[in-house]
Parts: C-alpha cells; sequence; structure tokens
C-alpha cells in the first residue's frame, strides 16, 4: 500500500494516460480555479508555484482551460543524467541560495523558497513541461508564459474567443506540494474589446462543463473589497454544490478592503458556510511585481499582514498562501481517496465495455490459408442461416415496426394477392352485345335449340386469362421480398469485410433471378391449364337448368312490380262520368275508351303470357329452347315491336311502355359493324343473361383453384428452392483459395475503429495497474 502523498502522483499519471490516448471518461478527481476576472487567481496560482508564469493583460487572458500539476522533486534527484540529454536546452547551474534550502512534507508547509532576485533568475532543479510537447523542458518560466500564450493563440485565436481543449502542464519543483488545479477563464458580464457578444455565456458553460462533475474540488475565488452576494464564484459554486460539500472559498486583496471593516465573519464561515471553509489570502501588488520583489518577499510580508493585523492574528494559523496551499493538498489527497474505488470500478466496466467493442470488430486474419478458409466457411454458414431463419420467421433479430420476411410472403399471399383476385369482375368487360354475337358466331346459320357451349368456351377463356396478371405480380412481390431479406440479411461481422459482404448477397440475388423464370413460367401455365379445357362438369358448377328457372321467375317478379308501380298512377276521379264498373274504375279515358273490354286481370294474364308463368318455369325453359309458346301457338322468339306489348303505342303517355320493355324485353343495342339500332329477342336476352351467370359461376371456380395453386408455386419454385440451395451455391462459387485475399480485404474504418479500441483498452489497463499499485 502506497503512502498517501503518493495518491496525487497517481492520479496526475492517469491523466497524463488519459491526455496521451485523447480521452476522457475517467472524471478524475481535480481542483478547479474558478473567480471573476481580476479577483486574484493568478496570483494565488503564482504564488503557489513561486514563479511568474501566467500571462497578464487586460481582458481575458486565460482562454484555455489550464490543468496545473504541481510536482514535488527531492534535489538530489534534480541532477540526473537525463537533463544534459534535452535537445537545445542549457542547465544553468544551482546558486548557493537554493543548495541549503529545505521542505517539511509532512506538515505541508514550505520552509523556505527561492529569493527571485528578477524575473529570469533560472534554478536548474525547478522546470515546467507541456504535454503537448513531451520531452522538452522548460527552465525559463518567461518562456513558459510565451508558450502558454502561442498554444492559447493556436486553438482559441487571436479574436479572444475562448476553447474547452485544455493546456496540460506540469512543474517540478522542491518548493511546492502535490497539488493538481484546473485555471479557468475569468468570470466576465460585458463583452470588451474583440470578445465575442456571447462571451458570458461561452465561459458560463466551459466553467460548469467542469465543476458540474462530482469528482471537482471548486476553489471559489472572490475579491475583499466586493461584497460577497455579488460573487460570481460562489453563485456558479451553488449551482452545481448547493449544499457546499465540495466548495472551499477563497478571499483574496484583504489588504485592499475599507478601512475599519474586515472579512471575520466570511472566514469564520458565519456569513456564508461552507463545509471546506474559507482561507484569506494577500496577493502581490501590481507594484511588488513590476519591482520583481520575490515570492518569499511577498510570502513573509503576507505572514506579517495576518500576525500583526488586530482582527486576522486570532485566525492567522488558517490564513495566507502556504496555509492555502497545505490544506488544498490535504483535500485532494482525502477527495481521492474517497473516489479512488469509484474510480477504479469505473476502470474495470470500460475494460469490459472496451473488450466487447473489441469483439465486434473482430481479431486480425491469420496469414494461413486454413485460417482464412475457415472464417470465410463459418461467415458463408452464418449468412446462409439468417437467410433461412428470415424466411422461416425463427430469426431473433427481428423488428417490431413492419412485417418482414416470412410474415411479409405471407402477408402478399393472402391479403395482396387474394385482394386483388377478389377485385375482379369476370363479366364487367363484356356487355350483352357481346355475348350475344358470340353465341350467333358459335352457331353458324343455324338457330340454336340451346346456348351452344362453343361461345361459353370463347366468353370464359378471356376471363380466366384476366388471372394472369396479379398472379405474376404476386411472384414479383416475392421475389422483392427475397431479394430484400438477402440485402439486410448481413451480419455484424460481416461489415468488417466489405468485399465478403458484397459478395454474398449477389450470389444469392443471381440464385434468385435464376428462379424467376422458371417461376412465372409456371404459374403462366397454369393460366393455360385451366383455359385449355373448360370442366362444366365441375361439381361447384352451376346447373344450366336450375339458373334459367331462376331468370325467368326474377323476370316475372320484376314485371308483376312495373305493373303494380304503374297502376298507382291511375286516379278514378279521371274517368268519365258513367264509366264506373271495374274497368273504368282502373284506366284513365287517355289509356283505355269508354266500353273497351279490358280488365287488370287480363292485363296482368298477358303479361304472363309472354313470360311463361313461374308454375312451370321449367316447360317454359325447354319452350324457350324448342321453338312454340304452348299457351298462344305462335313463334315464341320474336324481335320485341309494338305489336308484343298489350298496349298499342298511343298510350304509352301514360303507362312507362319503356319501364316495361326494359322489365320483360330489356332495351335496344347499336350494332357495332352497321351503327344500325338492334333489339334483342326475349330468347336472346334470356340467353345473354343466362351466360353471364354461367360465366360468373365458372370464373369463381378458376378463381379459388388459382389462389390457391400460385402460392404454392411460389414456394416451391422460389422459396423452398432457394431455402435448399442457397448454401451450396456459396460454397461453389465463392470458396475458393484464390479468392481468399480479396474476399477478406477488410474495411479501412472498421480497421482504423478497432486499433482506436486496442489502445484505449491498452490505456485502461494502464490506468488500472497504476491504481493497483496503491490500492
Amino acid at each position: 500500500m502506497a503512502s498517501l502523498q503518493d495518491l496525487i502522483p497517481t492520479v496526475n499519471k492517469l491523466q497524463d494516460v488519459m491526455y496521451d490516448s485523447g480521452i476522457d471518461t475517467l472524471d478524475l478527481p481535480i481542483l478547479a480555479v474558478v473567480g471573476s476576472q481580476s479577483s486574484g487567481k493568478s496570483s494565488i496560482l503564482e504564488t503557489l508555484v513561486g514563479k511568474d508564469f501566467l500571462p497578464r493583460g487586460t481582458g481575458i487572458v486565460t482562454r484555455r482551460p489550464l490543468v496545473l500539476q504541481l510536482i514535488n522533486t527531492i534535489q538530489d534527484e534534480v541532477h540526473d543524467s537525463s537533463m544534459d540529454k534535452d535537445v537545445g536546452q542549457t542547465h544553468p547551474s544551482s546558486s548557493s541560495s537554493d543548495t541549503n534550502t529545505t521542505n517539511d512534507y509532512t506538515t505541508g508547509s514550505i520552509k523556505s523558497l527561492p529569493s527571485l532576485g528578477t524575473k529570469k533568475s533560472i534554478n536548474s532543479n525547478e522546470w515546467a513541461e507541456f504535454l503537448h510537447n513531451p520531452g522538452h523542458k522548460y527552465y525559463d518560466f518567461e518562456e513558459v508564459r510565451k508558450e502558454i500564450e502561442e498554444e492559447t493563440q493556436r486553438i482559441a485565436g487571436s479574436n479572444k474567443s475562448i476553447s474547452n481543449l485544455p493546456i496540460n502542464l506540469k512543474i517540478h519543483s522542491p518548493y511546492v506540494l502535490n497539488l493538481t488545479l484546473v485555471d479557468l477563464p475569468g468570470i466576465t458580464k460585458v463583452p470588451i474589446g474583440e470578445q465575442p457578444p456571447d462571451i458570458e455565456k461561452q465561459i458560463k458553460n466551459l466553467i460548469l462543463e467542469y465543476i458540474a462533475s462530482p469528482n471537482c474540488i471548486i476553489l471559489a475565488v472572490s475579491p475583499a473589497n466586493v461584497d460577497l452576494v455579488n460573487s460570481e464564484s460562489l453563485k456558479l459554486a451553488r449551482e452545481v454544490d448547493p449544499q457546499g460539500k465540495r466548495t472551499i472559498g477563497v478571499i483574496t486583496k484583504l489588504d485592499l478592503m475599507d478601512s475599519g471593516t474586515n472579512a471575520l465573519d466570511i472566514l469564520s464561515g458565519k456569513l456564508y458556510p461552507l463545509k471546506l471553509g474559507f482561507v484569506g489570502v494577500v496577493n502581490r501588488s501590481q507594484q511588488d511585481i513590476t519591482l520583481n520583489k520575490s515570492v518569499r518577499e511577498s510570502l513573509e510580508n503576507e505572514e506579517n499582514y495576518f500576525n500583526r493585523h488586530p482582527i486576522y492574528r486570532t485566525i492567522s494559523n488558517r490564513c495566507g498562501t502556504r496555509y492555502l496551499a497545505k490544506i488544498l493538498n490535504q483535500i485532494l489527497i482525502n477527495h481521492i481517496k474517497v473516489k479512488l474505488p469509484d474510480i477504479k470500478t469505473r476502470l474495470n466496466t470500460l475494460i469490459g465495455q472496451t473488450e466487447q467493442e473489441l469483439v465486434s470488430y473482430g481479431v486480425s486474419v491469420g496469414q494461413t490459408t486454413e485460417n482464412k478458409a475457415n472464417l470465410i466457411l463459418d461467415l458463408m454458414n452464418k449468412f446462409a442461416s439468417k437467410f433461412i431463419s428470415s424466411i422461416d420467421g425463427t430469426s431473433t433479430d427481428v423488428g417490431t415496426k413492419e412485417l418482414c420476411g416470412g410474415a411479409r410472403i405471407y402477408y402478399i399471399y393472402n391479403d395482396i394477392f387474394g385482394a386483388s383476385l377478389k377485385s375482379i369482375n369476370p363479366t364487367s368487360n363484356l356487355s350483352v352485345l357481346d355475348i350475344r354475337t358470340a353465341i350467333r358466331n358459335s352457331t353458324g346459320p343455324r338457330a340454336s335449340l340451346f346456348v351452344p357451349e362453343l361461345a361459353f368456351d370463347l366468353l370464359i377463356k378471356p376471363q380466366i386469362q384476366l388471372l394472369l396478371d396479379p398472379s405474376l405480380r404476386c411472384v414479383e412481390l416475392v421475389y422483392e421480398e427475397l431479394m430484400k431479406i438477402s440485402n439486410s440479411g448481413a451480419l455484424p461481422e460481416l461489415n468488417r469485410y466489405p468485399k465478403l459482404q458484397a459478395k454474398l448477397v449477389e450470389v444469392v440475388c443471381d440464385l434468385l433471378r435464376e428462379r424467376l423464370g422458371p417461376t412465372c413460367t409456371y404459374v403462366e401455365s397454369l393460366i393455360n391449364i385451366h383455359k385449355s379445357y373448360i370442366n362444366t362438369n365441375h361439381p361447384n358448377f352451376v346447373n344450366a337448368a336450375d339458373v334459367m328457372a331462376d331468370i325467368i321467375k326474377t323476370r316475372k317478379n320484376v314485371s308483376k312490380r312495373i305493373l303494380s308501380d304503374t297502376s298507382l298512377t291511375i286516379n278514378d276521379t279521371d274517368i268519365k262520368d258513367g264509366n264506373k264498373g271495374a274497368a273504368g274504375g282502373m284506366f284513365s279515358n287517355s289509356i283505355v275508351q269508354p266500353g273497351d273490354d279490358i280488365s287488370k286481370a287480363s292485363f296482368i294474364d298477358e303479361v304472363d303470357s309472354t313470360t311463361g308463368g313461374v308454375e312451370t318455369s321449367k316447360d317454359s325453359f325447354l319452350n324457350y329452347f324448342f321453338g312454340k309458346d304452348s299457351k298462344n301457338g305462335k313463334d315464341g322468339f320474336q324481335p320485341a315491336n309494338e305489336n308484343n306489348l298489350p298496349f298499342s303505342n298511343a298510350h304509352s303517355n301514360s303507362i312507362n311502355i319503356q319501364q316495361l320493355s326494359q322489365g320483360l324485353n330489356s332495351g335496344s343495342f347499336i350494332d357495332s359493324d352497321t351503327d344500325n339500332e338492334f333489339v334483342l329477342t326475349e330468347k336472346e336476352e334470356l340467353e345473354c343473361e343466362l351466360m353471364r351467370r354461367l360465366i360468373d359461376s365458372y370464373f369463381s371456380i378458376i378463381r379459388q383453384m388459382i389462389r390457391d395453386q400460385v402460392p404454392k408455386a411460389i414456394m416451391c419454385f422460389m422459396v423452398n428452392f432457394c431455402k435448399e440451395t442457397v448454401q451450396n451455391r456459396l460454397v461453389t462459387t465463392l470458396y475458393k483459395e484464390s479468392m481468399f485475399n480479396e474476399l477478406l480485404v477488410e474495411d479501412e474504418l472498421i480497421a482504423q475503429d478497432r486499433e482506436k479500441c486496442l489502445n484505449l483498452l491498452e490505456t485502461y489497463k494502464k490506468a488500472s495497474a497504476i491504481i493497483n499499485n496503491i490500492m
């Protein structure tokens, strides 16, 4: 177990390791110095170091965080041979005033500091190092100041902007206590000169970025000549540390307070309580700096001020820069001691996460052909397995937002394909004239006794052909889904080898394209099969006699409804006097003249004679197709004209003859060849209606069969075939020694990420080893 004094150097080593790796994920314990501009921050830091090394001037001087590591050294170890090896450095001899200087490290007090007769006095046992310029030691602290200014301008520019990228500075000296502090830009309210308009917000965000961390001790600097309630540093500290558990207050410029006033209540913690308390200091004045007064002299003057002051002498042992250095050292050590177990736990977690991430990038491929062959074969098998499992629905890597894989194929079969077939109307493109023409063309010069089967074949085959387009579209949709599965089936391991992944997808896509043609051909053959033989003996096909009987029954019901609707228009009041009676009460004189022997019953009988009657529907069906009407002894099928109607055209203005005609004999049609108007005979109307119903029935049978057969054909010829042959196709196409090097070319970005991950893992392990040495 190392001593407590080793804790700060240990954290410094961790900081160096993190800086070298360019990462900051450990959130190491640190002291952050916060204060407004001209609050005395720079003077405190220079007094702690014993050197003038910070840039000075008006406005914002500190524009980048300065991570300052103070490292105590033993004089005997300063004069080692490594100092003589620094390129471009000359090492002045040590002055006699430094040889007898000793430090009391156990109490934390500094018994003697080097005498700084001039700003450029150089001591060979004190030097500085910048992490951005490793290996170069600065013995002249004027050069340190110049380097800070140049490095600030290099990153933050010359327009007074700020940057959150820190400058890391190490100062080795036998006259300092081990400390690590971060000097942050001074808080400002009003932009001055070239400062950006939002400079206040920029600085506040930068300060909060550091002090918001629970591992940060806040060193809130406030000048004594400003009311404490207006202290900007304490306001910011309270935002992130409202209970004041990790904030230590520093009151500067106590010697500049108005006569008769003092800060005893503040330093005693009565006015503004902080767990870590307040420390009062007296800064070097600008006159002292101008006159090159040494730091030792400034420290002595500060001690004399507190010892002789009538108010502060009671607490003089808890005031001054020496006491501040001691208490900061102790606070930081205790803070590190408390936080170190958490840091170790955090490191172990980061190591585990980084190792897991490294596994995802894979290990570099070995140089042997056998290793490459095994890797390629393994990746092929995994790719094929994922392709198959995506279709079967057994993949664990499935989404929840949309259908994919096998579920999408099922949706295509049952919803998309089924709906498209259902939407087809088998007779929507067939007019009555088309049906009549087909019937006539199939009988030649003779009149038909029955509806000819040839006409049915001629009409049904084009309708069956309507099923082809949605069937082929179903094949295309399944093909597109399989292509999508192959393209989205990439494994995380394959991201490392983009050429191998592209080749695997290409082989599967080629296989799918090969199967698209045979599948479409087979689906087309299904349609042709159903067209090649029209099986009117199918058990689900309707009976023609039953259909005709239903047609006749329907037509008679329509006729009765028309006559019933027409009779409602007859008004008894329109009958002339002397024409009362059954006949006179039913019809107006405009239709039925007085004395005419007609009644409603005789009118309906006339209509019944044209329809054949319901009670003898099947006999009527035979009569229609064997030529004579048994009731009137006339030819049963004649063109409709006014002589066939029960009333003459003279009375058409009261009885809707056209409506009756549509109910019984339908209307007239235009012949497409001659543009002459044709009127269907009653027999032709019945034949057309019968043919339409037969087409509907047979088409429904074929549609149901196609809906069942097409998905089966797609599964057989495309889906299952690809599942069964994909792995073999991948091996035969890509498993060739001559292709190994080409297929295993690693992605450059993946290689870079893996290298970064390796470096990060190494950094975390180094940090863990450092902590383990002291725990």
